[in-house]
């Protein structure tokens, strides 16, 4: 059965690459990148493809507003071609308070920006990018004698009608922060909506589920740092949504009242303690539907459980 890793550099990108090394050592099928706030994924990605010669390698993923769809596009190219076909594109709407905020760009109709925006992914992996429509504008060709391997294409998704767009349009799907539970009543039968709206069904259809881990002795330092850090996702309204229609609500109300994450939220959503607890969260993911668990130890790779839990999750 295959697993993923996510592997965010934190303050040593030159150790980061360490670890991707380490994870293609282990028989990990791919490693992940975020996007965000840190470093660019795509260099941090041609970082990890230049010191590894098998493993596959994803951003999840990349916000699509700040960047034109050709311009994504010429990257994701570049990017499969440098890694030989290795490259997977995740691509996501981020967060209000992210896009509008901190950069000035307005995040309005987000279906349908995604809907148009792949539609000019794949024109411009392919012959040519030829399109109108009421977002984007675009003609445009590769000016290569040979094309690059276009990569798939995967959509972050958390509410019901992303996921059926993701279902409908794309090669994949990203998930993160979605219970078990959620991924069975709301993403899995989403994704099939919209994959019979497109005539076809879930065979192909990917599935990555970022599994929050800290496989260590010190429980109680890791679950305070997956509290401390799962604060910042409270405060967004898509996460937020997500959570309530998961069933959540209480624990919202608790951390709108304290400010902290309650300690049952944390347990909901991450796995913290010995190897079983952790295989068993994987399990579960992979029996509600995913197609990918995809490890992601708890923090940045100076914690102390970071090493630790790549090596005991390989091969879950």
């Amino acid at each position: 059965m295959r697993i993923g890793a996510y592997l965010s550099p934190g303050g040593d990108l030159a150790a980061a690459v360490g670890l991707a090394q380490r994870a293609e050592q282990l028989g990990y099928e791919s490693v992940w990148v975020t996007h965000g706030l840190g470093r660019d994924s795509f260099l941090v990605l041609a970082a990890y493809g230049a010191a590894t010669r098998t493993i596959h390698l994803g951003n999840g993923v990349v916000p699509v507003y700040p960047r034109h769809p050709v311009a994504m596009a010429q990257a994701a190219l570049t990017l499969s071609e440098m890694t030989a076909g290795r490259f997977r594109l995740g691509i996501g709407v981020s967060h209000r308070p992210m896009v509008e905020a901190m950069l000035g760009v307005t995040l309005s109709d987000p279906l349908g920006v995604t809907r148009e925006y792949v539609e000019v992914l794949r024109g411009a992996f392919g012959s040519s990018a030829s399109f109108e429509g009421r977002h984007y504008r675009v003609k445009w060709s590769l000016a290569l004698p040979e094309r690059p391997p276009a990569p798939p294409i995967y959509l972050a998704t958390l509410g019901a009608k992303m996921c059926e767009l993701a279902g409908e349009i794309a090669d994949g799907a990203i998930l993160w922060l979605c219970s078990p539970d959620y991924v069975r009543r709301v993403a899995i039968p989403a994704f099939e909506r919209g994959r019979r709206r497109a005539g076809k069904s879930l065979d192909g259809f990917g599935v990555v589920a970022a599994v929050p881990l800290a496989i260590t002795p010190d429980a109680d330092a890791a679950r305070r740092a997956f509290r401390t850090e799962l604060s910042r996702y409270l405060m967004l309204p898509f996460y937020r949504a997500m959570l309530e229609a998961s069933g959540f609500g209480a624990a919202l109300a608790e951390f709108d009242r304290t400010g902290e994450t309650p300690g049952t939220l944390a347990d909901a959503l991450g796995a913290v303690g010995d190897a079983e607890r952790g295989r068993a969260f994987v399990r579960a993911y992979r029996d509600a539907g995913v197609t990918l668990p995809t490890a992601r130890p708890i923090t940045f790779p100076d914690a102390p459980w970071y090493g630790p839990t790549l090596e005991a999750a390989a091969g879950w």
